[in-house]
């Protein structure tokens, strides 16, 4: 019997052997990455929206990892859509690769807004979307946990790992905003963002060193 019988809602698992994830829970997952692919667009517009209206790096990065986080969402959404093939390894590289840009992108910003010596302005916009990522991605990656254990599916777990990030972020990034709205000192905003980068990167090697699924015709 092979794995990859099309007829059945099938998740790859972290198995010597074939596993059929319950119609349900497949549906469960789907739901929960359309879910995160609506709002990951709506805080990533918001976000780049007051990045550049505050020029605030802390933003820029929140904004970056929102974009990462929806390009992830779609990656493991894109393995239970009927007609395309995109293995469980794969999506779980392509999650780590992610996660290394993003790490990238907060380190570049922040390292040029200290030697521009930049100001951010205080960015109430900024501070509204952070406060609400900061109550919807923690159920989000709760919720993609379970499923990524129940499951043993990879990616999901990887993608969970994205969400709590983007939580962490938030908080940081509310933290930042919120300091400097109370003290103006502009290097609270960049030197915040550059507190993420290390488990930013630890993330991205973990989601790399996944092992693919072995199960075989």
């Amino acid at each position: 019997m092979r794995c990859s019988d099309k007829n059945a809602d099938q998740i790859p698992v972290q198995t010597g052997s074939c596993h059929t994830a319950p119609g349900a829970m497949t549906r469960h997952i789907r739901r929960l990455q359309i879910i995160t692919l609506v709002w990951m667009s709506a805080e990533c517009l918001i976000a780049l929206a007051a990045a550049w209206r505050a020029q605030s790096p802390l933003l820029l990065a929140f904004g970056a990892d929102s974009f990462v986080e929806l390009m992830s969402a779609l990656v493991v959404l894109l393995q239970f859509v009927p007609g395309f093939t995109l293995s469980e390894a794969r999506a779980s590289r392509l999650a780590g690769i992610l996660l290394f840009v993003l790490a990238g992108v907060v380190t570049l910003a922040s390292v040029l807004a200290l030697w521009h010596e930049a100001e951010p302005e205080t960015s109430w916009l900024g501070i509204s979307i952070t406060a609400a990522a900061l109550i919807v991605m923690p159920v989000l990656s709760r919720e993609k946990r379970k499923a990524g254990k129940a499951t043993g599916n990879l990616a999901l777990s990887a993608d969970a790992v994205q969400s709590a990030t983007c939580a962490y972020l938030a908080g940081l990034t509310l933290a930042g905003l919120a300091l400097n709205a109370m003290f103006h000192i502009r290097w609270i905003d960049p030197v915040a963002a550059l507190v993420a980068v290390p488990m930013i990167c630890m993330e991205g090697r973990k989601a790399l060193q996944g092992e693919p699924c072995c199960c075989h015709g």
